[in-house]
C-alpha cells in the first residue's frame, strides 16, 4: 500500500510534507514522528477513512507545535557554535532541529535525539557555561555528530575525530569527573 502524502501549513507561513502511512503493527493509536523534514503519521489499518483527516490533523498540529516550541527554545550562542562546527569540520552536512542550555542535566553534559516528536532537539547542561570554549565545543560537537551516528560507533569516533580538540577534551571532561568523584557522560 503506498503512503497518503499531503501538504499542511507549519504555523510559521509554510508547509510541511505529511504521509499517512498504515501500520499493521498498530492497533488503536496514531504515531506520529518528524524525519527528515517531513512529518511521517502511521496509523491502525482498520482507521476508517471518515475518521482519518480529523484525527491526522490533530496530531499534526500537536507534533508540529511542539517543534516550534523547542525552535523558539533555542540559544542563538549555542546555534551559532554549531553552525560554525558543522561547517568547519563536518563540511555543513549535518542538520538538527535545536540546540539550546538546560538546567535539569546534573550527570549528563549532552543529549541528541534521533527520531519520534522530538527528532533532532539538542540539550547542553548549563553546568559547562563556564567550561573553556574548546570543552563546550567538543560537546556540541559530540552531539551533532550524533545526528549521523546515533551510537558510539566506530564511524562516529572517526566522524568525531575532525575537531582537532577531541581527545584533550575528552580528557578534560574525565579530569573534571575525577575530581568531582562522579564520572560525567556525554550522552
Amino acid at each position: 500500500m503506498t503512503d497518503d502524502v499531503r501538504r499542511v501549513p507549519d504555523g510559521l507561513g509554510g508547509t510541511v510534507t505529511v504521509r499517512v502511512r498504515r501500520d499493521k503493527r498498530l492497533r488503536k493509536s496514531m504515531r506520529a514522528s518528524y524525519e527528515d523534514g517531513e512529518v511521517l503519521v502511521r496509523i491502525p489499518p482498520r482507521t476508517p477513512a471518515d475518521q482519518l483527516d480529523e484525527a491526522v490533523d490533530k496530531l499534526v498540529e500537536r507534533l508540529l507545535k511542539r517543534q516550534i516550541r523547542s525552535r523558539q527554545l533555542q540559544d542563538d550562542y549555542l546555534a551559532g557554535r554549531a553552525n560554525r562546527l558543522n561547517e568547519r569540520y563536518f563540511g555543513g552536512q549535518l542538520s538538527w532541529n535545536s540546540i539550546r542550555w538546560v538546567s535539569n542535566m546534573r550527570r549528563r553534559l549532552g543529549s541528541c535525539t534521533n527520531g519520534g516528536s522530538t527528532d533532532g532537539d539538542i540539550r547542553i547542561s548549563d553546568r559547562i557555561r563556564g567550561w573553556p570554549e574548546w570543552v563546550i565545543d567538543y560537546v556540541i560537537a559530540h552531539e551533532i555528530v550524533h545526528r549521523a551516528h546515533p551510537n558510539h560507533s566506530p564511524a562516529f569516533w572517526e566522524m568525531l575525530s575532525a575537531y582537532p580538540h577531541t581527545e584533550r577534551a575528552r580528557g578534560f571532561i574525565e579530569g573534571v569527573g575525577f575530581a568531582e568523584n562522579a564520572p560525567l557522560d556525554m550522552d
